[in-house]
């Protein structure tokens, strides 16, 4: 089924909707239910009608998924009217954070390649007792 066509702009189903975000289905009710995506029109015969708006808020919101930013600075992000009518400012802030956000994920993820790389250069390709990869994954393992 392709999008519903009427006087006015194009709508699309759910499915339409999904296919063309590549978002699933159960990802876009999800973001009804939390209010990320405003409630959707429903047709006649109850199933719920899209349109270019809702697909627009749907790809912000992958692409900013897709960047790591949390739900919750996504809705600070969406509740700043979009990009036609957010301050700057505001904007900045959010992104901010995030950009700290990363730069420690970055730090973590440099120190955690620097063990991981040690340690793997110790492993025999022989089966051996005495593993240090599985030793640092085993937390509980009494030395």
């Amino acid at each position: 089924m392709g999008p519903i066509t009427s006087s006015r702009a194009a709508t699309f189903s759910i499915g339409d909707l999904s296919k063309h975000s590549g978002v699933k289905i159960e990802t876009i009710r999800y973001y009804e239910r939390i209010k990320m995506l405003p409630p959707p029109r429903r047709s006649a015969n109850g199933r719920r009608v899209y349109g270019p708006a809702e697909k627009r808020i749907l790809a912000f919101i992958r692409r900013a998924r897709d960047l790591g930013f949390t739900l919750e600075e996504i809705r600070a992000l969406l509740a700043l009217g979009g990009p036609a009518h957010a301050a700057c400012v505001d904007v900045h802030k959010i992104a901010s954070a995030h950009l700290v956000s990363i730069r420690n994920k970055l730090t973590d993820l440099i120190k955690l390649e620097s063990i991981l790389a040690a340690t793997v250069s110790q492993c025999s390709e022989g089966t051996a007792p005495d593993c240090p990869v599985l030793d640092i994954l085993d937390v509980g393992r009494q030395s």
